[in-house]
């Protein structure tokens, strides 16, 4: 006996009649059947629906994928627009460094302040995890450095400004001529000269200038007389405080022209020449005064010298002869 079906029709085959009769399923048998139908349309359902999230990104995940894309681009991007403005920002450091700040004669800045970066492992702890991290993390680190210098060299150029609008009043307040007029060459120079008393080698801290008692001394520079008084070895001395870090003395006087706390300018009387204290004979010791330590006065005579009698005038203060004081 055997059950088949035509169009949805079920029949058994009787061989005791030899007739096929017609057969009507249960309601469990139906049941079963349209479970197990049902079942293979999920089952087939949920294959498709794998098949196409894997091979097939949803309309959110491609609009995602592409702002990621965007967004990694837009790092990359950055990063190199971070890598020419640190070129542009280390060659104003460096002109910074090696110009302006030669040029007004300040305080160089420690390239370990300039190239500081920041300190800390975990600082960036937080940006792990995120798409493109290293991206992320390396950009980041690069923008706070640029802005840690960016920021040093900010107060720089603040301080260069503020130093060029004082430029004028320190060219009026630097030693720029010399002590006495009409004197040229000076009789002995800076360094090493022989004591006209010991006649031993000894280290001279100035200049001499040979005159006549009473010839009148000049203040090289604006300043304030901080000292007007006898002091050993110089005789009847004269110190100018000229700010900035200048000083000027004025050795070997004869008669004061200013008094301490007095202001002077550049050009202005302020004693006249003597043979006081240790001295060989008429004239005027010299001295510059930069930051506490004696320079070459032979370094700040550019006012009232053509170049050739400045030349002349190293020439003859490189004598290392014996000197008047």
């Amino acid at each position: 006996m055997s059950i088949f079906r035509l169009r949805k029709t079920y029949y058994r085959y009787n061989q005791g009649t030899l007739e096929y009769e017609r057969v009507y399923p249960s309601f469990k048998e139906r049941s079963l059947v349209v479970l197990r139908n049902l079942s293979v349309s999920i089952f087939f359902g949920i294959v498709a629906f794998l098949a196409f999230l894997y091979f097939f990104n949803s309309p959110m995940e491609t609009l995602l994928k592409k702002e990621n894309e965007l967004l990694q681009t837009q790092y990359e991007l950055l990063l190199m627009e971070l890598g020419r403005t640190s070129s542009i920002l280390e060659d104003l450091q460096q002109r910074d460094e090696n110009l302006y700040r030669a040029i007004f004669n300040a305080d160089s800045i420690p390239e370990s302040i300039r190239k500081s970066g920041f300190g800390g492992s975990n600082r960036y702890e937080y940006l792990k995890g995120l798409p493109n991290s290293d991206l992320v993390i390396e950009t980041t680190k690069r923008m706070d450095i640029l802005r840690k210098q960016l920021y040093i060299q900010s107060n720089s150029l603040e301080e260069l400004i503020a130093l060029g609008k004082d430029m004028e009043n320190k060219l009026l307040c630097i030693p720029a001529i010399q002590p006495i007029k009409n004197v040229k060459y000076p009789a002995s120079g800076f360094g090493t000269r022989i004591d006209p008393f010991t006649h031993l080698p000894r280290f001279h801290a100035g200049m001499d200038f040979n005159t006549h008692v009473g010839t009148d001394v000049y203040a090289t520079g604006n300043g304030v007389v901080a000292y007007a008084s006898w002091k050993q070895g110089y005789g009847n001395c004269i110190i100018i405080d000229h700010g900035y870090d200048y000083q000027t003395l004025y050795g070997h006087l004869d008669k004061y022209k200013v008094r301490v706390g007095q202001k002077v300018s550049r050009g202005d009387v302020v004693a006249t020449s003597g043979n006081t204290g240790r001295s060989k004979g008429p004239h005027v010791h010299y001295e510059v005064i930069y930051k506490g330590r004696h320079d070459n006065p032979a370094n700040y005579y550019y006012k009232d010298m053509t170049p050739e009698e400045y030349d002349k005038m190293l020439q003859i203060s490189r004598n290392h002869g014996q000197v008047m004081d």
